[in-house]
């Protein structure tokens, strides 16, 4: 039998099913934000899809267009698959080590989300019938950015036998471009020129540039070889491929081990010599703490991670194991990517050309901000980096301010589709969005002077160009694309008018509070007044005939979508309907009023948010993995507990269970993320409101405990919810004030605040479209019981 394994702190894949190796190579990837491994077999072959990536890696190429238009990008940009460490080729005897020939009687991969590693024991019986234990472990180190590492020994099992071990650097792998799926990726053939290469003892460096991006990259490998009688070693390099070759005869009984060290780096600007010079560097690096050190050091910033970021959830073992993938994922995805984006694949395969959306900053940056506030000021910092990018593309655009990018490899524009990207300003609100909860959850003026200032300001400085004052409703911005990808090109998309009222306030707010930054950046008090007239004169349509917000204006008058004569093998109907007449109808791809009742729900009283609920629900397809994370959100705060419950599931089993059908390009990060804002906003009902915490927690019927933790203003916050009561504890830290339904409390380090928690509210019902209802979670943890 093959598949996972249910286990809380480890993903285990037990059997050999070769059909299954393009999934498992991205949810086995290790990363740290900077260097990305795909679960690749350290023998190269057999495989699904390779893959080595270093965040912002990228090459160009020409975007096509059917036809020109002003504004459209001109050049795409699409991630590398640069060099490969991780290959080790094994012979046993004269055989090559290949789990398509001979038999494998029992093979076991295990990721472990405590120790940072991906583990493997195979045991291998050749054509020949020689029989071997192959055992390997690999990591990609939190620690030591640029350092990556795999400790590789073979036994022989009945007789004494020569083994041969070639460890390869190789460049340029052929990858297979997929299929044609605009959501995936345009592979490249060959984007590596090599300039350099070098080898003596165990150690080689090569060093590439791509043609047209002009960026340079080095990867340098070393090796620490066991003691075995005879050992003999080589190293070469050819073109793309560095090698060292270690042959030994190792008797019955004896392990053969090998220790690869590997070191990567790149740049836009450095030469050859240093960029050589920064894999060397990082290799003595690793070689000095060698590899027990590495994995202490590992677990040493995981149980750290852990600390501050563990979910704990009673009643569903799978659920559990799911949340805890999905955190540490994200955790790899963010931790090191420093001057860098978070890619919406993380670096877990090419998909979306490795870019970076919007839902970095609205779906991953709250997980970050609320467990490692250090990377979510890095990816921040990364859009500042982008700024100058920024305000030349709102200039293209005949708008002041920053117009950010619907998706990007390194801040320019590179989508294809302008009802998308031109037309998705959403973007600047939700990066202003995301600074100010970083501000408000740390309260870190540094940042804020040297960055978040101007983030704010140039993003409002975007909203007041866009915008403008009508005479009969307020002040409205019109033509603009929200996160529903059904609808385009609308007129006062609620989600898009209510984040820019924030980020409008917000950049006010700022200048106040950092005078002299404002000056700095020419704003006076009299733009500011103009920001803060706009939202509050700020349009927020809503259909007084049925007592719901249109998405955007007229929305709710559009023809209904046929769902009854949709069949099932038509969704997502981007593959099988045209974008025309998505765009007409009322279909919702992705939740967006929904998630405007998330993020802005002080715009919204309780009756409107359960009557826009049940409106959306029945016409939200979730064609995207972005849905039901806020789907489960305010199913949870209406009431419809279950149906949170079922939402919570999908979102956090999106890859493991490859709902999608697309995780061999990469896992789906934001959803991963979208799993723990489910469990903390959904069933403990956080909400920070202008910087405010309060808490309405509410379990399912299945779930009997739910704990989560949070870093806050420098304290660490533990909430336990129980069917009757939350219990809040603080670990360390200044007094904590918030709320718990409605009530304020402050929790302080001693004695827990515990509280009752209050019946739900009742809501009206809520139907999904024929055939797009969730996976009743009750009905496989009731028959799993």
């Amino acid at each position: 039998m093959t598949g996972y394994e249910i286990s809380p702190w480890q993903l285990r894949w037990s059997g050999l099913d070769l059909d299954a190796l393009q999934r498992t190579e991205s949810t086995f990837a290790v990363s740290n934000g900077h260097i990305g491994l795909r679960g690749t077999l350290e023998e190269g072959e057999p495989r699904g899809l390779p893959g080595s990536y270093l965040n912002g890696f990228f090459e160009r190429r020409t975007l096509p267009h059917a036809e020109a238009g002003y504004g459209f990008p001109e050049s795409g940009q699409t991630v590398v698959n640069v060099t490969d460490g991780k290959i080790i080729r094994l012979l046993v005897g004269d055989e090559p080590l290949d789990v398509r020939y001979g038999s494998t009687p029992s093979h076991e991969r295990v990721l472990d989300f405590r120790s940072g590693t991906l583990r493997r024991r195979t045991e291998w019986v050749s054509p020949t019938g020689r029989r071997v234990l192959i055992e390997s472990e690999r990591l990609v180190s939190f620690t030591q950015r640029a350092v990556a590492a795999i400790h590789y020994e073979v036994t022989p099992l009945d007789d004494d036998l020569q083994l041969v071990m070639q460890s390869d650097l190789l460049a340029n792998e052929p990858i297979d471009p997929g299929t044609g799926d605009p959501r995936l990726t345009a592979a490249l053939r060959s984007p590596l020129q090599a300039e350099f290469a070098e080898c003596q003892d165990c150690r080689a460096v090569l060093v590439h540039r791509t043609a047209h991006s002009g960026l340079r990259m080095a990867a340098a490998m070393d090796h620490v070889i066991g003691d075995v009688d005879g050992l003999r070693t080589a190293i070469h390099t050819e073109g793309d491929l560095a090698r060292l070759t270690a042959a030994a005869d190792v008797p019955r009984g004896q392990p053969l081990r090998l220790t690869k060290f590997l070191g990567y780096g790149w740049s836009s600007q450095r030469s050859t010599p240093a960029v050589r010079a920064q894999v060397d560097a990082a290799l003595a690096g690793a070689l000095q703490t060698g590899w027990e050190r590495l994995l202490a050091e590992q677990r040493s910033y995981l149980d750290d991670f852990w600390n501050s970021a563990d979910v704990e959830i009673d009643g569903d073992p799978e659920l559990q194991q799911a949340v805890r993938f999905g955190l540490f994922h994200v955790l790899q995805a963010g931790a090191r990517g420093e001057s860098r984006a978070i890619p919406a694949k993380g670096l877990t395969g090419p998909g979306y050309d490795g870019h970076a959306f919007w839902d970095s900053e609205t779906f991953v940056l709250p997980v970050l901000t609320y467990t490692v506030p250090e990377a979510a000021r890095d990816a921040l910092r990364w859009r500042h980096s982008t700024l100058d990018k920024a305000r030349a593309r709102a200039a293209e655009l005949g708008q002041r301010g920053a117009a950010f990018p619907w998706r990007s490899v390194n801040g320019e524009e590179t989508s294809g589709y302008w009802p998308a990207g031109t037309a998705a300003f959403h973007i600047g609100a939700d990066v202003a969005d995301a600074v100010a909860r970083y501000l408000h959850a740390t309260g870190d003026t540094g940042f804020e002077r040297a960055f978040g200032v101007e983030l704010l300001v140039e993003t409002a400085r975007l909203w007041s160009s866009l915008g403008h004052h009508c005479p009969h409703d307020g002040f409205r911005i019109d033509g603009v694309t929200g996160p529903d990808e059904y609808s385009a090109v609308a007129d006062n998309n609620v989600y898009t008018n209510l984040m820019a009222q924030r980020n409008l306030r917000e950049a006010a707010a700022a200048c106040e509070r950092c005078p002299d930054v404002a000056v700095a950046l020419d704003v006076g008090p009299e733009e500011t007044a103009r920001w803060r007239n706009a939202a509050e004169a700020m349009l927020v349509p809503y259909d007084e005939v049925l007592g719901v917000h249109p998405q955007s204006d007229e929305f709710t008058e559009h023809a209904e979508w046929n769902f009854a004569g949709t069949p099932a093998r038509s969704y997502p109907l981007l593959l099988h309907y045209p974008y025309f007449d998505l765009y007409r109808k009322q279909v919702v791809k992705q939740a967006d009023l929904v998630l405007a009742m998330h993020l802005r729900g002080d715009a919204f009283t309780p009756e409107q948010k359960a009557r826009n609920f049940a409106y959306y629900e029945a016409r939200t397809v979730r064609d995207s993995s972005l849905s039901a994370c806020p789907q489960a959100v305010l199913a949870a705060e209406v009431g419809h507990l279950e149906l949170a419950y079922d939402y919570l599931a999908e979102s956090a089993l999106t890859d493991l269970h490859d709902l999608h059908h697309n995780v061999r390009n990469g896992l789906h990060i934001a959803s991963l993320a979208g799993s723990w804002i489910a469990v903390v906003a959904g069933l403990g009902g956080m909400r920070d409101h202008d910087g405010r915490l309060c808490f309405a927690p509410r379990l399912p019927a299945q779930l009997t405990r739910v704990v989560f933790r949070l870093h806050y203003r420098g304290s660490h916050l533990t909430v336990e919810v129980r069917p009757d009561e939350a219990t809040y504890r603080l670990v360390d830290g200044a007094p904590l004030h918030a709320e718990h339904h409605g009530e304020p409390i402050t929790v302080t380090v001693g004695p827990p605040v515990t509280r009752p928690i209050p019946p739900p509210p009742a809501a009206p019902a809520a139907h999904q479209p024929p055939g797009r209802a969730p996976v009743r979670r009750a009905r496989i943890t009731g028959s799993a019981g």
